[in-house]
């Protein structure tokens, strides 16, 4: 995902390891910090909205709009679980009578309509760019095929818990967008007990790891985010320990201050929403290392694994 857009705006599978993970991490991550992320994943209680804003990032990469993405990388098993119908919720599971949107970052279709994509929207404190065309590793695997198949494992896995899952978009329908607006109002007009944006970043190579974005307090024009801040904050900080302990993916070392959380106020997505929301940055599409899991099916699905396992616990406690 671009920090310069509206919302950001053959690889092997491979298993975390978690004994010689922690050494690494505590070279990445301050101690305290990292614990403090992990406790609260599995159990902890969440602060009260003392939440800390960080700046946006300077812009990492140069507009993909007027062109058509590279011809894509081996997707994994992408194609496998894309083409698997949704099963019913399971009318027993825990989260029986719970709604969760999941919104796959950007669309496949988005770069046959750089019109539209780049129409302007209202997202409160200001105007912004509909949608982006998102980015993709060095080898063309495109951020919007990422997320949405991250999406489809992230459904089955929630649906089987008993939660109703809708997508804001899916397998080509609609065939560009939506516009960060109408994301957002699709969770809002659902009474979404949660919502999740899935995204990629398109940092330089060299930066590695995930980070949760979490909305800042907001109040203007259509924008009022003060009575979602607290709780989205725990569901971020749920989302993001379960995360790191499923897929042994580090906090991100760019942002974040090793936390893995990140504050924004510019993010139309979460400007407009008025149902608990965060959006994941699963990983760095233009680093080397984080591509190489990003393209593994095996390692997707742990991924859906660890954000299903922070959205279960939300809803288990809220």
């Amino acid at each position: 995902m671009s920090y310069t857009g509206p919302d950001f705006d053959a690889p092997r599978p491979r298993r975390p390891r978690r004994g010689p993970l922690t050494v690494a991490l505590a070279a990445l991550v301050p101690g305290a910090l990292l614990g403090w992320v992990v406790y609260e994943a599995v159990g902890g209680s969440g602060p009260g909205g003392g939440d800390r804003t960080a700046s946006p990032a300077p812009a990492s990469r140069a507009s993909t709009l007027s062109s058509a993405p590279a011809a894509p990388a081996s997707p994994g098993d992408d194609a496998k679980v894309s083409a698997s119908p949704s099963a019913r919720p399971d009318s027993s599971g825990p989260l029986r009578g719970k709604v969760v949107v999941v919104d796959p970052g950007h669309n496949p279709g988005n770069f046959r309509h750089p019109a539209e994509i780049n129409r302007q929207v209202d997202i409160g404190t200001h105007s912004k760019e509909c949608d982006t065309t998102g980015t993709s590793t060095n080898d063309g695997y495109s951020e919007a095929r990422f997320t949405l198949d991250l999406a489809h494992r992230l459904r089955t896995l929630l649906e089987r818990q008993g939660a109703t899952v809708k997508l804001t978009h899916d397998d080509g329908a609609p065939s560009w967008g939506p516009c960060v607006d109408e994301r957002a109002r699709i969770g809002n007009t659902a009474h979404a007990d949660a919502a999740i944006s899935l995204h990629a970043d398109g940092s330089a190579a060299g930066n590695r790891g995930f980070h949760v974005i979490l909305p800042g307090s907001v109040h203007a024009g259509a924008a009022d985010t003060r009575g979602i801040v607290g709780p989205s904050h725990d569901l971020g900080v749920r989302v993001a320990g379960n995360y790191l302990r499923e897929t042994g993916e580090p906090p991100s070392n760019y942002l974040g201050e090793g936390t893995g959380l990140v504050t924004r106020t510019d993010l139309g997505g979460l400007n407009l929403s008025t149902v608990p929301k965060v959006f994941i940055e699963c990983g760095n599409m233009r680093d080397s290392k984080d591509a190489a899991l990003l393209t593994s099916g095996a390692w997707r699905q742990q991924a859906a694994q660890g954000i299903s396992e922070g959205i279960v616990s939300f809803l288990r406690d809220s």
